[in-house]
């Protein structure tokens, strides 16, 4: 192991945004609970049972692309709505208008300044390039360029796969590991050579199943065990435990 916590054959790290960079993870559940929970509400009257910020977030939404978060946590309260498409507003009655809805909120959150980063990280990242290892940011989230702005990070980063270039080049979001694999590939780096750093248990599946290095979990909200059985190598609370003077 090298003093970052990685094994020597590391090249390539790749950073989740939302709960990894950022504590954008409680800016999106808070979000989704207030798409989720006004949808029901309409729906079902007072005895709609409320999104929970926890155990349906974890379940069902997070690390995911958008649209997959929508038909998943509906799913699981058996409501089928039509697709729509990506220019539905914001309050059509199907998936992609209430994924539009939530990103609305996020957005609004974001540019009035509710963005914080986790400095831990953002030393172990700047440990990482130091070293002459390349870094990318991988994530599902459509706003991640703003939200690195937002932070002065972006310059921490050679490749940024995120829900926009997703888009284009047609990459499967997580659980499937497509994204981690392209930005492994931009960094001239083998799946072998790169290391994912990941708080979501669908990044854990995709760690997996892409045949990464090194797969490192981040638990932020008390689920270590689950990491680790979705394919973690190693989890932390905080980066700053993996060494590089973080």
């Amino acid at each position: 192991m090298t003093v970052l916590g990685l094994p020597d054959s590391i090249t390539a790290c790749l950073f989740d945004l939302d709960g990894v960079v950022t504590k954008t993870a409680v800016i999106h559940a808070a979000a989704w609970k207030e798409t989720f929970d006004s949808f029901l509400q309409a729906r079902d009257g007072a005895s709609y049972r409320p999104f929970d910020k926890t155990a349906d977030y974890d379940e069902y939404v997070d690390g995911l692309p958008r649209a997959d978060g929508v038909r998943g946590f509906l799913k699981s309260r058996g409501i089928d709505l039509p697709e729509g498409t990506p220019e539905d507003p914001p309050d059509a009655q199907t998936v992609q208008g209430l994924g539009n809805r939530k990103n609305d909120l996020v957005l609004a959150k974001i540019r009035s300044g509710g963005v914080e980063a986790y400095d831990g990280t953002l030393r172990y990242i700047e440990a990482v390039r130091a070293q002459g290892l390349r870094t990318a940011i991988v994530s599902s989230s459509a706003n991640c360029r703003d939200v690195l702005r937002s932070i002065d990070a972006e310059a921490l980063f050679d490749v940024r796969i995120d829900g926009v270039v997703a888009t284009e080049r047609k990459l499967p979001g997580k659980p499937r590991p497509d994204t981690f694999l392209a930005a492994a590939r931009d960094l001239g780096a083998e799946a072998a050579q790169a290391a994912v750093f990941e708080d979501a248990l669908a990044g854990m599946d995709a760690g997996r199943a892409g045949r990464f290095g090194y797969v490192v979990g981040v638990d932020r909200v008390g689920q270590t065990d689950a990491l680790y059985a979705h394919g973690a190598d190693r989890v932390v609370k905080d980066l700053a435990e993996l060494g590089g003077n973080a």
